[in-house]
């Protein structure tokens, strides 16, 4: 019997001849140990432009979540868009899932593209993998964007009740969800006007393609997030200027965090808050969204003549 039409495969496609058609090109490194990398990168690096990570959150490939921005940030950017660990085609045998290993993993990706220096932006997640390059690699990250990224969350928020969910194993049982009702959930908790009268067929197709591989290893990532004894107090102060945007309605990492982060880091950052939205801010305002990305990482960006640029104004 011929297998039935994928809706979330044949959307995979879309998106590979998007990113394709934009000027990016699927590129792997192996970066020894059992790890590998996937990337969209530039076809051709162009030394006048500064350079950009896109790291995406734990919901899907970074395809799905970073599609509609790659064509207007590909003009003013070189543009690479990892796949972290165990998402995509990027893997590791490593036991580590920590965030700081994702982020040595993406930056030895930069590294292996020959990219000194370059603005990170981390949705959710990736805020946490973003978070943890600037502040391991302070001289290789420029500017930092964090969206909805709760990394100055503490181990007894959750006991105090400031999540949705009561405990790491419902958290993962939504965030990687194995049922159409789960994936209804998760969408009641990540936007804050959800979409309606979606098929189940439509979820199980959704769950059959982004959701069965790498399974245990996703969850382990899940309770790396909240290690026993995550404190507030152990979290370095990156010292990068860094943009906050956050939901109004966000209920996987509520807005209390994000003014503990502006807190933490002081003058150093700006914080934006988006109304009306939820956790989903790339998908409910992409346009409010790349604004304020777009004018907090174009602000005063002077090129030196080789195409570099410093660490607070400038990037190479």
């Amino acid at each position: 019997m011929a297998k039935c039409f994928s809706f979330t495969a044949a959307r995979n496609s879309c998106y590979r001849y998007s990113f394709a058609h934009s000027g990016l090109k699927s590129s792997t490194v192996d970066l020894g140990e059992g790890t590998v990398m996937h990337c969209w990168v530039p076809k051709t690096h162009k030394q006048n432009k500064p350079n950009l990570c896109l790291i995406h959150g734990i919901g899907a490939n970074a395809m799905w979540q970073w599609a509609d921005f790659i064509s207007p940030l590909i003009s003013k950017f070189n543009v690479y868009v990892p796949d972290l660990l165990f998402f995509g085609d990027s893997y590791t045998s490593r036991p580590d899932r920590s965030e700081s290993f994702q982020a040595r993993c993406v930056m030895g990706l930069l590294d292996a593209h020959g990219v000194a220096k370059t603005h990170v932006v981390g949705m959710s997640y990736g805020g946490f993998v973003g978070y943890s390059m600037a502040a391991q690699f302070r001289e290789k990250v420029g500017r930092v964007v964090l969206i909805c990224a709760g990394v100055c969350m503490e181990e007894k928020d959750m006991d105090d009740g400031l999540f949705k969910v009561m405990n790491i194993n419902e958290a993962a049982e939504i965030l990687f969800p194995q049922r159409p009702e789960k994936v209804r959930q998760l969408l009641k908790l990540t936007f804050y006007k959800p979409p309606k009268s979606i098929p189940s067929c439509f979820f199980r197709d959704f769950i059959g393609v982004m959701y069965t591989t790498y399974l245990k290893e996703r969850n382990e990532l899940i309770e790396a997030l909240l290690f026993k004894g995550r404190k507030l107090s152990d979290l370095p102060k990156i010292t990068q200027p860094t943009l906050i945007i956050w939901g109004e309605h966000d209920q996987v990492f509520p807005v209390e965090l994000a003014h503990r982060l502006k807190r933490h880091l002081g003058d150093n950052a700006e914080l934006k808050i988006l109304k009306k939205v939820g956790h989903a801010v790339n998908m409910e305002k992409p346009k409010e969204m790349y604004k304020s990305m777009k004018a907090f990482l174009t602000d005063q960006l002077p090129q030196s003549k080789n195409g570099n640029h410093s660490n607070d104004r400038k990037l190479d």
